[in-house]
Order: C-alpha cells, then sequence, then structure tokens
C-alpha cells in the first residue's frame, strides 16, 4: 500500500506540466497538474515517514497530508477522494477487491459531498465512472491486479468522454485535466502494485531530531556547494612588459581553461583583465608573470562567499519566522474579537486595499498561486477571534478555504464565497457589526452579488471559447460567466469588455491596474474609459496584481 501511494504520488508529478497544458482556459493559470501535485505530495512525505505502516497508519497520513495540503478545487477533490477512500480501507488487515470496490465508492460519494454544485465532465465523472465500474469487476474477480486494470481501462474510457459531456472541452479538444490527473495517480499506483521498478522516493520526508537536523544542515550545504568545481574568483590586470599577441592571448586562454573556468581575458593596448574560477589561483598568477607585473589582485573564496550567503539566509529566514510567530503571540495576548477577517491577495495595492476596510491577515494568492487548506490554517491562527471570515477571492480556492473548518475546533469559521477581488472587497465593505454571523454572512453574499467583474489578461495558447477565436498572445475580457471580449489591443479589449459588463442601473467603475502597467498608462486608459461612458463614474486604484492587466469592477 506504501509503495502503490508513493508511485502514485510520482506518477502525478511526472506529468504535472502535461496536466497543465489540458486546461481549457486560455489564460496563463495552467495550474490543474500544480495544485493536484502539490496536494498529493503533501500526503506523500507523510506516507514516506511511516517507518513500521500499517492500514491505520496509512490511510491516516494519506487523508491528513492531502487534507492539509490541498490547493485548488481538484486538489480539495484529490483530497477528498483520498479521505473517502482511506475511510473505507482502514482497520482493515487485508485488502480484497470487494474492499477496494467499496473504497471506490466511498471516495466518489465523499468527493461529490465536497462540491456544492457537482459538474459532469469532470474529475468527478471519472470517478464516478471507476467506482461503478469497480463495483462490478469486484463480482467478477477476486483477483487485485487483474480488478486494477479493468477499473484503470474504464477509467481511461470515461475520460475520453468528458468532452461530449463539457461544450468547452469538445471546442479546445482535450479531456478534463483534473480527471487525466487522477488516471495518472491510478497508473502509477498500479504499476506500483504490479511490482514494477518505479521511482518512490520523495524529497524531505524523514522527520529528523533538532541533533539530526544540524547534521542534516551541514550535508545539504555540502549538498549546495558541490556544483561549485573551482573554488577560487581570481582577478587581477597584467601590466604588458614582453611581447604579447593573438598567438599569446590564444595560448594564455587555453592554459586558464586548463586550470579552470569561467574565464574573461580582454586585452587593451599594453593591459590585459583576467577572470578566472580556479581551485589554484597561484598557478594562474605564475603563468600571467610571464607577460608582465601584475596589479589590482583579488582573489575570493566562494564556497566561504556561498556558506555567508547561506547563513544570512538561514538568519534572514528566522527573524522573519520570530517576527511571524511574535505578532501571533502579540494577537493571542489582546483581548479575543468578537470578529477577525482573512483576505485572499495578491499585489501590494490589492493588499493595501484589503487592510484598509479591515483585514486582519492577508494570505498570498490567486489565479496561479492557490494557497493549501494548510495555508488557510495557520491563517486562522494568527487571527484572535470568535468569529473568522475568509475571503477567499477566487473560485479555485473557496474549497481549500471551506476545508479549513475542518482543522480548527476553537472558532467559528464563516467562508464567504467570494469569487474575485472586487466581490471580497464589496463583501467586506457591508460587514455589519451588529449583525449575528449568519445575517452578516447573508448580507455580504448578496452584496457582493450585485457586483459584475472583469479580468484582462492575455492568452497563452490557441482556443475557441464561447464562440470566440482566441490566437496565443491575444489579450482577452472575461466576465463572471465567460469570455467577453478579444482582441490584439490591450485598449480595444478593456474598452469592449466594460461595454459588455455595463447596464442601466451601472453607477461605478472601480479599475485596479497590474504590475505590468505604468500608472501613466492606467490613468490615459482610465481617461479613454471616461470618454467612451460619460454616465458611469470610474475609478482608479492601483493594484499591483500579475497576469491581470486590469481587474474591472461594475455596480
Amino acid at each position: 500500500m506504501q509503495k502503490a501511494f508513493l508511485a502514485g504520488a510520482k506518477g502525478l508529478e511526472a506529468k504535472k506540466e502535461w496536466i497543465n497544458e489540458l486546461n481549457v482556459f486560455p489564460v496563463p493559470d495552467g495550474d490543474t497538474g500544480t495544485n493536484m501535485t502539490m496536494t498529493i505530495m503533501s500526503a506523500a512525505r507523510e506516507v514516506a515517514a511511516v517507518e513500521n505502516p500499517t492500514m491505520d497508519s496509512l490511510a491516516k497520513a494519506i487523508s491528513s497530508g492531502s487534507l492539509r495540503g490541498a490547493r485548488g478545487n481538484s486538489g480539495v477533490i484529490l483530497s477528498q477522494l483520498f479521505r473517502g477512500f482511506t475511510k473505507e480501507i482502514k482497520g482493515k488487515d487485508v485488502v480484497d477487491v470487494k474492499t477496494l470496490a467499496q473504497a471506490f465508492v466511498h471516495a466518489t460519494e465523499t468527493a461529490y459531498k465536497a462540491v456544492m454544485k457537482p459538474k459532469e465532465g469532470t474529475i468527478l465523472t471519472v470517478a464516478k465512472g471507476m467506482a461503478d465500474k469497480a463495483v462490478e469487476v469486484a463480482e467478477e474477480t477476486d483477483d487485485v491486479l487483474e480488478f486494477g486494470g479493468k477499473v484503470i481501462e474504464h477509467g481511461d474510457y470515461v475520460l475520453s468522454q468528458t468532452p461530449e459531456m463539457l461544450p468547452v472541452l469538445k471546442q479546445a479538444g482535450v479531456v478534463d485535466s483534473g480527471g487525466q490527473g487522477l488516471m495518472q495517480v491510478l497508473k502509477g499506483a498500479f504499476d506500483g502494485l504490479s511490482g514494477k521498478e518505479v521511482d518512490i522516493t520523495v524529497p524531505d520526508a524523514k522527520p529528523v531530531s533538532a541533533a539530526a537536523s544540524e547534521a542534516k544542515g551541514a550535508a545539504s550545504t555540502d549538498i549546495d556547494t558541490a556544483h561549485i568545481k573551482y573554488g577560487y574568483c581570481t582577478e587581477f590586470i597584467i601590466n604588458l612588459e614582453k611581447h604579447y599577441d593573438e598567438n599569446s592571448e590564444h595560448e594564455f586562454k587555453a592554459y586558464l581553461e586548463s586550470i579552470g573556468d569561467s574565464i574573461v581575458v580582454v586585452s587593451d593596448d599594453d593591459i590585459v583583465k583576467v577572470h578566472v574560477h580556479t581551485n589554484d589561483p597561484g598557478l594562474a598568477i605564475q603563468k600571467a608573470l610571464t607577460y608582465g607585473s601584475l596589479s589590482r589582485m583579488k582573489i575570493d573564496n566562494m564556497r566561504e562567499e556561498h556558506q555567508e550567503r547561506v547563513i544570512q539566509d538561514a538568519e534572514r529566514k528566522a527573524a522573519e519566522q520570530k517576527a511571524e510567530e511574535e505578532k501571533a503571540e502579540a494577537a493571542k495576548a489582546e483581548p479575543r474579537k468578537p470578529y477577525g477577517f482573512i483576505a485572499v491577495s495578491v499585489g501590494d495595492g490589492l493588499g493595501e486595499i484589503f487592510k484598509g476596510i479591515g483585514a486582519d491577515y492577508l494570505i498570498e494568492g490567486g489565479q496561479t498561486m492557490n494557497p493549501s487548506t494548510e495555508d488557510m490554517v495557520n491563517a486562522i491562527e494568527h487571527v484572535n477571534a470568535d468569529t473568522v471570515y475568509i475571503l477567499p477571492n477566487n473560485k479555485n480556492i473557496i474549497l481549500a478555504a471551506e476545508q479549513a473548518k475542518y482543522l480548527v475546533e476553537d472558532k467559528q469559521i464563516i467562508v464567504v464565497p467570494s469569487k474575485t477581488v472586487p466581490q471580497g472587497i464589496t463583501a467586506l465593505i457591508n460587514f455589519i457589526p451588529d449583525q449575528t454571523p449568519e445575517e452578516n454572512l447573508e448580507t455580504m453574499v448578496e452584496e457582493m452579488g450585485r457586483v459584475k467583474t472583469g479580468q484582462i489578461t492575455y492568452a497563452v495558447r490557441n482556443t475557441v471559447i464561447d464562440d470566440m477565436e482566441i490566437h496565443e498572445g491575444d489579450i482577452m475580457g472575461i466576465g463572471d460567466h465567460g469570455m467577453l471580449a478579444v482582441s490584439t489591443s490591450l485598449e480595444k479589449t478593456t474598452v469592449d469588455t466594460l461595454k459588455a459588463m455595463l447596464d442601466e442601473d451601472s453607477e461605478l467603475v472601480t479599475v485596479y491596474y497590474g504590475s505590468d502597467v505604468t500608472a501613466e498608462d492606467a490613468e490615459a486608459l482610465t481617461a479613454k474609459l471616461q470618454e467612451n461612458f460619460p454616465n458611469v463614474e470610474i475609478e482608479l486604484q492601483e493594484g499591483g496584481q500579475p497576469i491581470y492587466y486590469y481587474l474591472i469592477s461594475v455596480e
């Protein structure tokens, strides 16, 4: 079981980038493979650290590790599949095909329950198809390998049918990326179960004592410096006093190459500037002296410099950790508040906005960097309040936030299902201290539902979405429910996107400009928008978000 799970994890990791490429939407956020891999590798580290594995200890490691490491919707669903599966095998001395079939069924049921509105043509469909097949095959054979082969074969078939269930997949000519990720896990696990030679090494899997940690630290440093083949960075200038022509220069360079690398030899009239990495600076110096006298000699021990950088990095990280711990302790020392807020945000400007309207703690993350459930739990620990509201501000982070509820016992956790940053800002602004948590959740959801969001970014692949032909490099305007505009012009796409978002009730437009846009360009665009849409008020804010040139909020 241990080897099979680790082989499954490595099977997914090996195909991570390919699975990312299957993401249908052409925005630069192909992260299904990354999210699923980070989720399963979190569990794999715990599984690999189990020294005397039993079904109970492995089940706990898989369930706990994947839950804490769950990232993005695909990662959370994968963790729930593991959670349901391990509940069925927990406590069993022997796992036969009947138990495996029930584990497949329980896994699917658990995953479906975790998703508020399950959509067919996704990883859930693939899981359910295999669960149904598992029950059928368990009646036909007692052979675990035959059982596994037939279930996986059927899973591939169901996966191949996902484009028939989701038009967006069919348009793009791909299968569901989450379903493909699940199949990679099972195929890897089957290889491990079948006795095939597979790589099951998991980095950072073994827990170590403080003393061992010190020793490991020394070893890590040795490994880090091992790539430094030549240890001394040697520089000097030769003041030419003897014959030195083009042939001499070639001869000198050839000699330096025989004793080192990173060689730079620059001749200029009566001087030669020399730079070489070598283990014996004296040899370089002796050779140079045959051409003249030396000046501006400088020899640095690169291994020593590397060690100093390692120490400095460690000290910096320790200081950061200490500051975080002191911040957390200070928060605990303060009187416990009735409520607190956590917001997921990326970009200094957006972060300052959230802090300004009451967010107690920010988790850095967003479209391409989905925080894990454990990130959520760590954030909750920093907020000393009876009720903690989490604003995910991205549809792919909501499930991970929801899972944090199961890991926190001393606080009420309320996840406000904000799918965009403008929704999160609106929700937080409309919090009313005198209302109950339940009343506030209702109010916040209602108010953020009035906000429309547009996102302006670039395409990373050719595809067709919502009957719009998109080419790599095009500028796209994405709305709450699909594609709004596509062109090769940032200005035109932004204008067309806002035009599609506005209606007769629209009053206020807020434009948040990203890190790839200058303030001057953003101001010029805002003036253009105001010129095109004089009946609404348009405000400009620095968002600092990556990838998305502009986030547009319409109220």
